[in-house]
């Protein structure tokens, strides 16, 4: 009698191929390593992706007769093959996030109308409300977000979860946030194709630990481009903020924007319109307003395109400089109950307070109203 031992046994079966699709059962991985022997009996499993299998008895039969013929035909093998059934393999979510509620873009149809300080301001106003909120820049070319919040030179590590190793977000203000500025020269312009940004943005959504958040805020590139296109094939988009001036310019191009995300195409809801440097304000005289760049223009584009006015937000100098400091403006706000809305005598840090409240009834009426944004699918 040969010596048995359970190599033995795998290399019979690997004279046995599956009717299926013409593999041996040890390469289509169907021996499941619990071979067993005891003296002369051998006894292991087989395992079928389906219980129904219309092959799995003539498939334990050729088993049988494999070994018998290729190791001796003193085995006792014949009933002694068992059948599993192989665990069905889980439905990947249906985004890549989860754990998360509302994902929600922040655009503009063009640059220098302060987008990226409403998303950071935004951001940092829900958090203050109570949501747990994260943020990520996805102005590939233009990042800001980390001066905006002053972490430049934070290093960015990873964090295994889930048995796996992923990015893990910088978390300030009790903002979780991401930038594409944390991997490239803050010096340095990004020389990228459009596929190389677009990559190194998905990177950032699907191999970054965000948890459990109430809010997704992205900040989004001006204008619209493959970086657009790569978000709406990437997440289910609850809905966009668009940011623009009073400028018959900006209006215009912001017109532009919202048609994308309203297109058959991407159909992405518009949450509404946030009107920027809407006026100017002396800080000696608050009373008083200039409209250096026109007066309602925002207003009249939401009413033109029935879409919500969430905010009007005035020019003040100390916005700027707040961000320029890592010190967002809406940190002047110090209670709940200021960030709810009420007006502390700062007129900026109160216009994104109201904000904030607005886009979360916004978000609310959408999720009641409307079906479930779907990512888009490439063709």
């Amino acid at each position: 009698m040969v010596t048995l031992y359970p190599a033995l046994i795998t290399e019979a079966l690997k004279n046995v191929k599956y009717p299926g699709n013409g593999k041996d059962l040890v390469e289509n991985g169907m021996v499941e390593d619990d071979i067993r022997i005891d003296g002369n009996k051998v006894s292991f499993s087989l395992i079928f992706d389906k219980p129904t299998d219309p092959f799995i008895r003539s498939v334990v039969r050729a088993a049988e007769t494999a070994i018998n013929t290729y190791v001796s035909p003193e085995v006792e093998v014949k009933g002694n093959i068992a059948v599993k059934t192989r665990k069905p393999v889980a439905d990947k979510p249906a985004t890549p996030l989860p754990g998360v509620k509302n994902i929600i873009g922040v655009a503009s149809g063009k640059g220098g109308v302060g987008k990226s300080t409403v998303a950071t301001n935004l951001a940092i106003a829900l958090t203050a409300r109570g949501h747990k909120v994260g943020l990520l820049d996805a102005d590939i070319f233009g990042p800001s977000a980390p001066k905006m919040f002053g972490v430049e030179d934070e290093q960015l590590y990873m964090v295994n979860k889930d048995g796996r190793d992923w990015i893990e977000p910088i978390e300030k203000y009790g903002v979780k946030m991401l930038s594409i500025g944390f991997l490239v020269d803050k010096d340095k312009p990004v020389l990228w194709r459009g596929g190389m940004a677009s990559n190194a943005l998905k990177q950032l959504i699907t191999d970054a630990w965000w948890g459990d958040l109430d809010y997704f805020i992205i900040d989004t590139p001006p204008g619209t481009s493959d970086i657009h296109l790569t978000l709406v094939q990437t997440l289910p988009i609850t809905g966009v903020v668009v940011v623009t001036t009073p400028q018959e310019v900006a209006l215009a191009d912001a017109r532009k924007g919202i048609a994308m995300f309203q297109g058959p195409a991407i159909n992405v809801p518009v949450l509404g319109i946030v009107e920027n440097m809407s006026w100017f304000t002396p800080a000696t005289h608050p009373e008083e307003r200039y409209y250096l760049f026109g007066n309602g223009g925002g207003v009249r584009l939401a009413e033109a395109l029935n879409v919500p006015l969430l905010a009007q937000i005035p020019l003040v100098a100390s916005i700027g400089e707040h961000v320029d400091r890592g010190e967002p403006t809406t940190l002047a706000l110090a209670t709940a109950e200021e960030m709810g809305g009420t007006d502390s005598g700062n007129a900026e840090a109160a216009a994104f307070a109201r904000l904030a409240a607005k886009v979360v009834e916004a978000v609310d009426e959408r999720n009641r109203t409307q079906a479930p944004t779907q990512v888009v699918q490439t063709h």
